[in-house]
């Protein structure tokens, strides 16, 4: 077994994602041949281009577990002011309960070491939940909404305007995220502009808030008040395409005015997975995406 630091290459960042969607497959009991990569090639293309960012920005935090040559885990992790995030976690069924986790794990959180702050969005995995809680965070269960959004149930957007935002906004949206979570998002900022459908801004007298959507899914919401990222999210769902359905995921119960906003629209609401936080409470109001936080 060799555990090794990820490259910035199209062969590593294609073992990574070969390995995250056998392991994910997996844990949702899905049949192997289940949803064909070419259906889904914008989120292959994004997740490929994930992990060459993450190689170039947090190479020490980055790891891929090999066994005769192929890839059979991977670990990927950032440091932003302080902060340090978990953004996959993977291990082949194939080979899980053999210590390549435990190592994968060890380099990652290396890597965070002299971080106050920490944060991970978990799958609903047992094992995940046992070693995250073992690492010592604080797992807050998640919820999730899906579904088509009733566009009759849509109001009038009142005195809060929201507008496309581009890269001159980058102040500004590390400004929110210092204020919600303590650390800037940096370097994942330009990268998200580019890979994510629109970013949706808010900035008023009474605070500011932005909010990334791609196609159905509401990939990151943040704001200084609830009644900000509450017009941020209805502007979001108005703007899922129609016959497409709508993705929200990884709210705890400080994120009640999300919920609320899903429910009024018409979407369902389940439990998924977990937020996991240590030494520090899930920002608020704020909607994490999975692998930047």
């Amino acid at each position: 077994m060799i555990i090794r630091q990820l490259r910035d290459t199209a062969e590593d960042a294609e073992a990574v994602n070969r390995v995250s969607r056998a392991a994910f497959r997996d844990l949702d009991g899905r049949p192997a041949d289940a949803e064909p990569e070419a259906a889904d090639a914008p989120s292959r293309i994004r997740r490929l281009a994930r992990s060459r960012h993450l190689a170039v920005t947090d190479p020490q935090g980055c790891w891929i577990a090999e066994q005769d040559g192929e890839a059979v885990g991977a670990a990927l992790s950032l440091r932003r002011e302080g902060v340090w995030v978990l953004a996959l976690f993977v291990v082949l069924p194939s080979v899980q309960g053999r210590g390549v986790g435990r190592l994968l794990l060890e380099r990652a959180a290396a890597y965070g070491r002299g971080c106050l702050r920490g944060m991970l969005c978990a799958s609903s995995s047992p094992a995940a939940a046992r070693r995250y809680r073992a690492a010592g965070f604080t797992l807050h269960p998640t919820m999730r909404l899906t579904g088509r959004v009733d566009r009759e149930r849509l109001l009038d957007p009142g005195d809060i305007p929201v507008h496309t935002g581009n890269a001159s906004h980058l102040h500004l949206l590390d400004s929110v995220d210092r204020r919600l979570r303590g650390a800037a998002h940096g370097p994942d900022h330009p990268f998200m502009l580019a890979h994510f459908e629109e970013l949706l801004i808010a900035d008023t007298l009474a605070g500011t808030g932005y909010c990334y959507r791609d196609g159905g899914a509401v990939q990151l919401v943040a704001a200084t008040s609830k009644r900000i990222a509450t017009r941020l999210l209805r502007e979001a769902l108005a703007r899922v395409p129609e016959g497409v359905d709508a993705d929200v995921e990884f709210l705890t119960a400080e994120q009640e005015w999300a919920v609320d906003v899903g429910l009024e629209l018409g979407l369902s609401l389940t439990t998924r997975g977990y937020l996991a936080v240590r030494g520090m409470r899930p920002p608020a109001p704020y909607v994490p995406n999975g692998g930047y936080l």
